[in-house]
């Protein structure tokens, strides 16, 4: 019999099920080429879960349901919180572009897909075993194909697509393996059994450890670390716009959540085997996401390898936390939680960047070019803030969110007093330095070089305030970040507690 803890753990994942199908229904009836009510409804039920998931987090109470493989958390929650948020505002960025380009003619797709693509989200981030964390990720994987394939007519969205799938069929099927290896193992699907297993020493360690190496690849697939990155920059071109920006935000807070949930929750006796894999990912990260970034015109396949090198450092964040073999309480709160803190501001940031690319866009013409973007303050100064905004943070630069985000990696890898740590941190800051060319180089093109049309930059309303407050928000939580890293130490804490 299941409880009333059981379905109180999955409510908000209930409320998506159940209104992406009556969305879906909804939108059979919707004859307007911009879909106005399905993007209302849709931009309210993700309001609605949101909501949901801030009080569950506010409440501070962790509890399992559906026999321990559901868990409901303030880590957990607030990823959630923060994904629909993300969403919410990944739909209000890409609905213009979207309609210009016949990508609602058809049917309301764009939405539900979105919907089903949050719901995956949820489902991984809530995950506490190994199948339903993979139903998650196959649910999120699988709406995020057809999304990047909604241009049916459109040769680049359809070779995206195609690149994604396969190389995704093959990521996740090292997932799957590993998670069989580690079921054989130590014959349980449940995370916590599989600690309780490990952590009893009774296992041979090269069988552990060869499932660990198919999982970690898995998941770095799932980021776009090094060397599992080549689908970020040709996925990222191609898709349409509004597409790049769903799956360049959400998604990588799910991705943190199930590398929380499987690193540390559940394989953390073998964390000095992991640390070292994350310690490659990383370093190729930041080196591949730096390096290449520099040479890139295109603004969308820069934007990708800036993620690429972001993963990075979200990753020393992650292989900090245990020094040595040894676990230390404080050492691990300051490591997963300055992780959180840099994966929620990176998705902060990412999103206005992409939408000021969304808004330049105008129908039949894709501004994604870094050229595309000079004069742009002549044109626009607002935006051009926006964009600098943006661009300043992800460089790292005071005092916006970007630097304390980078500063909180770098202050858990010194304070570990591991010397391969501080190595690490030094290397991170000179990648960093470097990145920060390809930033620059966008905000002197928009300020310094000639426009290279007159016409003014236009956008509707609900854009255009969603914008000025997304960029805003940047600038503010710069300015008093106390408040949000709190947040994350405090979500972390009770992860970890229980």
């Amino acid at each position: 019999m299941i409880d009333n803890i059981s379905w109180l753990a999955v409510y908000p994942e209930i409320v998506l099920l159940v209104m992406g199908c009556v969305i879906a229904l909804v939108d059979l009836g919707v004859s307007s080429t911009r879909r106005t009510a399905t993007y209302v409804l849709t931009l309210l039920t993700m309001g609605v879960v949101a909501v949901l998931e801030g009080m569950y987090a506010a409440s501070g109470n962790t509890f399992y349901g559906w026999g321990n493989m559901v868990v409901s958390d303030a880590m957990g929650n607030w990823l959630k919180c923060f994904a629909a948020v993300a969403m919410m505002v990944t739909l209000v960025y890409g609905r213009p572009y979207a309609a210009d380009r016949s990508m609602l003619k058809r049917g309301g797709e764009l939405f539900t897909l979105s919907i089903f693509a949050l719901l995956g989200m949820f489902v991984m981030i809530s995950a506490n075993n190994f199948l339903v964390i993979y139903l998650g990720l196959e649910l999120l994987t699988l709406s995020s194909y057809a999304l990047v394939a909604l241009r049916r007519d459109h040769e680049g969205s359809v070779e995206a697509a195609m690149k994604y799938f396969v190389l995704g069929a093959m990521a996740s099927g090292f997932l799957l393996y590993g998670m069989s290896m580690l079921y054989g193992a130590t014959g349980s699907l449940d995370i916590g059994e599989v600690f309780k297993a490990i952590n009893a020493g009774q296992i041979r360690h090269q069988v552990l450890v060869f499932g660990l190496v198919f999982i970690v690849a898995g998941l770095a697939f799932k980021m776009g670390a090094v060397p599992f990155h080549m689908w970020i920059p040709d996925v990222y071109h191609g898709a349409p716009t509004a597409v790049t920006l769903i799956i360049g935000g959400a998604p990588k807070l799910a991705a943190f959540a199930i590398a929380m949930r499987l690193l540390v929750d559940g394989l953390l006796p073998l964390a000095i085997d992991w640390q070292q894999m994350l310690a490659v990912l990383a370093i190729g990260s930041l080196f591949v996401g730096n390096i290449i970034g520099v040479m890139q015109t295109n603004l969308k396949r820069m934007l990708a390898y800036s993620t690429i090198s972001h993963m990075g450092f979200m990753l020393l964040g992650l292989m900090s936390g245990v020094v040595n073999g040894t676990v230390d309480a404080t050492a691990a709160e300051n490591a997963y939680s300055s992780a959180m803190f840099y994966v929620v501001t990176y998705v902060l940031t990412a999103l206005p960047a992409f939408g000021v690319i969304v808004l330049l866009a105008r129908e039949g013409f894709e501004s994604e070019e870094i050229a595309d973007f000079a004069g742009l303050n002549q044109r626009s100064p607002l935006y051009a803030g926006v964009m600098a905004v943006c661009l300043f943070s992800l460089a790292g630069i005071p005092p916006l969110v970007g630097f304390y985000a980078k500063l909180a990696v770098l202050q858990a890898l010194v304070a570990s007093g591991s010397g391969f740590h501080i190595a690490l941190a030094v290397f991170a800051v000179i990648m960093s330095l470097i990145g920060a060319f390809y930033y620059l180089r966008v905000v002197k093109v928009m300020y310094f070089d000639k426009p290279l049309t007159a016409s003014r930059v236009s956008a509707p309303a609900d854009v255009r305030l969603t914008l000025v407050a997304n960029g805003a928000l940047v600038l503010v939580l710069g300015l008093l970040p106390g408040g949000l890293m709190a947040l994350c130490a405090d979500a972390v804490v009770r992860a970890l507690a229980s």
